[in-house]
């Protein structure tokens, strides 16, 4: 989004925050310890999985993923889904890229599954994985059954709905009420489904399963990376937290559109009063009684709860423009010649 040369200026000569605080920051308490029951059940379904999707969301390609699953899970064949392209800047995709592959991840594809981008790379290269391992104890069985994973809210049953679409041109999958039910909060996807078919050539099930967030976040500030992605309920960390971190995340990438769109005169790294403006904005007030030595007066105030949820709604819808999270992971990688190692190849 565009600044006028005024406010772009003024951005420029504003001194933005070097640092978020961090301390005092309880980000166990954030992540709910009953997940590890979700990956048992996960384990118990291994014996009949070909294959694993893990899903996740591609403004935070390098952080918050859960390392419990290359652990639990075995060395199943492994496919990357980094979901959401569309809210991610990818301008250093190909960074990204390298850095997973030095990882082992050797297949990822970028998609957006409610428009169906790079979808249809799925199937395919599933197949050609399951294809080039042993299936364990599978026999002559012809059909795949693949189980989708990652940490809640990046889009498993997103994709499996965009899969039905792709290959068998259906509505999203219903069994006792919607299996595949989607929505932007944590927590939809509350246990392992029954096998939901996305293709027949080759015969193809998939089983969605709930989010599962590691036990231990790395850092505090992974921890508001993946809240800032919706992974948890934004009232456990605190809207206005959320709020001002995104705001410090903005400005620091010199990403101006709340500016324009708030129709704030300039870009203000102060999230008291960025919340304000847009309290008033958009008549979100409430009545507060104040004591005073008179009596009780009736103030209106600014309800910056309503406010701060306002703002991570219309970032996490994208309309503040794509942001990259990992930008400070990935500056802090080495470049591609002191890797030692040649770029991965983009997927067509």
């Amino acid at each position: 989004m565009r600044l006028s040369p005024r406010a772009l200026c003024d951005a420029a000569r504003s001194a933005w925050r070097e640092t978020f605080p961090l301390g005092g920051r309880d980000v166990a308490r954030w992540f709910p310890g009953h997940m590890a029951r979700g990956l048992k059940k996960m384990q118990s379904s291994l014996k009949l999985v070909d294959c694993i999707i893990e899903v996740h969301d591609a403004r935070i390609p390098l952080s918050g993923r859960n390392p419990l699953f290359q652990e639990t899970l075995g060395l199943k064949p492994h496919l990357l889904v980094l979901n959401k392209m569309d809210l991610a800047d990818l301008e250093e995709q190909q960074k990204i890229i390298r850095h997973l592959e030095g990882e082992g991840l050797k297949n990822v594809i970028f998609t957006n599954c409610v428009k169906d981008e790079n979808v249809k790379q799925i199937i395919p290269r599933v197949t050609e994985l399951v294809g080039s391992s042993y299936r364990y104890h599978r026999g002559e069985n012809l059909e795949y059954c693949i189980m989708v994973i990652g940490v809640p809210n990046v889009g498993k049953s997103s994709l499996i709905n965009s899969l039905r679409r792709q290959h068998l041109r259906k509505a999203p999958f219903y069994l006792a009420g919607k299996a595949t039910r989607v929505g932007g909060e944590p927590g939809i996807t509350r246990a392992v489904m029954s096998r939901i078919q996305v293709c027949e050539r080759p015969l193809m099930f998939l089983l969605d399963t709930p989010g599962v967030l590691a036990p231990r976040i790395e850092s505090v500030e992974t921890g508001l990376k993946l809240a800032l992605c919706g992974t948890v309920l934004d009232h456990l960390v605190g809207e206005e937290t959320l709020a001002d971190y995104l705001l410090y995340t903005l400005n620091r990438h010199q990403l101006f559109g709340y500016v324009q769109h708030y129709g704030l005169g300039r870009a203000c790294d102060n999230v008291v009063s960025v919340l304000k403006h847009v309290a008033v904005k958009l008549g979100k007030t409430q009545k507060v009684k104040v004591l005073t030595g008179t009596g009780d007066v009736n103030v209106v105030q600014p309800n910056y709860a309503a406010a701060a949820r306002d703002f991570l709604h219309t970032f996490r819808s994208g309309r503040l423009g794509p942001v990259m999270l990992d930008r400070d992971v990935l500056q802090s990688l080495p470049e591609a010649g002191a890797q030692g190692h040649h770029p991965a190849e983009m997927d067509p």
